[in-house]
């Protein structure tokens, strides 16, 4: 069995347009059960909780060929920045 969940990452891996926020192909936003580290606009932010919750929970999406690793565009579909979400469990 895998280990327990002890985080949540949502790394930036695309970018076209301008970002009003300026997120950058690379950067890395951490959820965990306490808090939210990092920077991330509140439209991203807002549109992706639920599949971060989700995540953070070990809920699955059928259509996933990784079951830790799933992709969420922000909702700016003119200057789309599209982040990996990862669950990271304990070694």
């Amino acid at each position: 069995m895998a280990g327990k969940i002890i985080k949540v990452e949502a790394k930036v891996i695309s970018h076209k347009g301008t970002c009003a926020l300026g997120h950058k192909v690379g950067d890395v936003v951490e959820f965990t059960e306490t808090g939210v580290k990092g920077k991330i606009c509140f439209h991203a932010l807002y549109s992706m909780l639920p599949a971060v919750f989700a995540m953070m929970f070990e809920a699955r999406f059928p259509w996933l060929s990784n079951p830790d690793v799933k992709t969420h565009a922000c909702p700016d579909a003119a200057n789309p920045v599209v982040f990996e979400i990862t669950r990271i469990r304990e070694k």
